[in-house]
């Protein structure tokens, strides 16, 4: 009996509020007839042959970006050095430095421009190359550079 009174009462109130909001529609339709002809007096812009101004000029284009957000610039394989081998947690990362001097960490499967991280364990690095100056190679090179041991 209890449980009947209250879905009763939540019926009841759901209607009310059901009521209230098409009351609110039906004001608002009625103020919207008081008021004709509002859109059609908006300004508008006569560009008598001239570009818009207002227009998007980037709309419908794409952007590409020379280096990814957030990506490491294009490093070639070539010219990156190592300068250390960092283990954590029974995983290797590499730290390499550009053509700048700049440290960048890579880890196993990290790209290249030309290439990518095949294996690193503790005193070598090896990158295959997948391309040469943008081409596509037909067989990757395997390139290994290493700590030399005095620098360990």
């Amino acid at each position: 009996m209890r449980k009947a009174t209250i879905l009763l009462a939540c019926a009841a109130l759901l209607l009310a509020a059901g009521g209230l909001l098409l009351a609110q529609e039906a004001a608002k339709s009625a103020q919207e007839e008081e008021r004709p002809g509002l859109r059609s007096q908006m300004p508008g812009y006569d560009s008598a042959g001239r570009r818009d101004p207002f227009k998007n000029l980037l709309a419908g284009k794409e952007i590409k970006e020379k280096n990814p957000a957030g990506g490491t610039p294009q490093l070639y394989i070539d010219d990156v050095g190592l300068i250390g081998i960092v283990k954590y947690k029974k995983k290797y990362t590499a730290v390499l430095s550009g053509p700048q001097g700049f440290p960048f960490y890579f880890e196993v499967g990290d790209k290249l421009s030309d290439g990518f991280i095949l294996a690193i364990n503790e005193n070598q690095v090896v990158f295959r190359k997948t391309n040469e100056r943008g081409i596509p190679l037909t067989r990757p090179k395997d390139i290994v550079k290493e700590i030399k041991p005095e620098e360990r």
